[in-house]
């Protein structure tokens, strides 16, 4: 699925429901001509934009590799004064209702835009955006085909926020199993004071998943690393936990031109699109 075509578009667009409007950015790349191609749906984390959020990832190059389409949905100073996505309150957690329904249907919209392949469409996200993405996993099975959560929390970790602050200083578990659970692949600093490491391991625990190997390694630029790699009910590799030793609250792998990013880990973008590659949606 390589593209041999050079850098793409990085369209401004905006989508509204009865929940509210939010504006997106959508990464379409050169060498997109029409045919069905995956999207992976990024949401930043708390002060970031999606453009901040693009560069820090670097998952737009990745995308003009590999032909898929990225949407980057930005949150308002209006709903959360620190642009955080609000995922520790009910009513943005649950399907259609709230910020779930708005990042939901702005996925929609692009599907509904441009050629995309449904077995393929994909949520990832950081801090506030990786538990929002944790929330939109656990309410949409049937639109996501797999999750990537980077210093994130579980889903519903949180109802409101004084105990949505206890979850990130503490660790919070997941307040329900839900019916279907997603592939998930989870990246955690060791060292992160903001999102405590914990919060990373009970999203693989909530999974329910059965533990095949574990891994370790140094990354080119320096930090090492841990991977576990879970099998669900059918005995298939479909969660992964990764363990970055040394590295605080920030993306693994990201450029330091961008906020919240360490270039020293390993590279948490491509990681996750290689498990994305390996988990679409099973067919019926």
């Amino acid at each position: 699925m390589a593209g041999e075509a050079g850098p793409g578009e990085f369209l401004s667009r905006h989508y509204a429901n009865a929940a509210g409007q939010r504006a997106y950015k959508l990464y379409v790349p050169g060498a997109y001509r029409g045919g069905a191609v995956p999207l992976v749906v990024m949401l930043h984390g708390c002060t970031q934009s999606p453009d901040d959020f693009a560069a820090g990832t670097g998952m737009n190059r990745i995308a003009d590799a590999e032909t898929f389409l990225v949407a980057y949905p930005a949150q308002t100073a209006a709903a959360n004064h620190a642009r955080c996505w609000n995922w520790f309150n009910s009513a943005d957690q649950r399907r259609d209702h709230g910020e779930a329904s708005l990042i939901a249907g702005i996925a929609r919209a692009v599907m509904e835009d441009y050629a995309v392949d449904p077995r393929r469409v994909y949520v990832a996200g950081l801090s506030a955006g990786g538990a929002a993405a944790a929330n939109l996993a656990a309410a949409y099975p049937d639109l996501f085909a797999a999750v990537g959560i980077h210093s994130g929390l579980c889903a519903g970790a949180a109802s409101g926020l004084p105990a949505a602050m206890r979850a990130m200083r503490e660790g919070a578990e997941a307040s329900s199993r839900p019916e279907r659970v997603l592939p998930t692949i989870v990246f955690h600093g060791d060292q992160d004071t903001t999102v405590h490491p914990r919060n990373g391991a009970a999203i693989i625990a909530a999974t329910g998943g059965t533990l095949l190997r574990e891994e370790a390694g140094v990354a080119p630029n320096g930090r090492a690393w841990r991977r576990s790699v879970l099998a669900d009910e059918s005995g298939r590799p479909r969660f992964e936990h990764w363990v970055v030793q040394g590295s605080g609250h920030a993306w693994s792998g990201g450029d330091a031109a961008a906020s919240y990013t360490d270039p020293s880990g390993p590279d948490a973008s491509r990681e996750m699109w290689r498990f994305f590659l390996e988990n679409p949606k099973p067919r019926r």
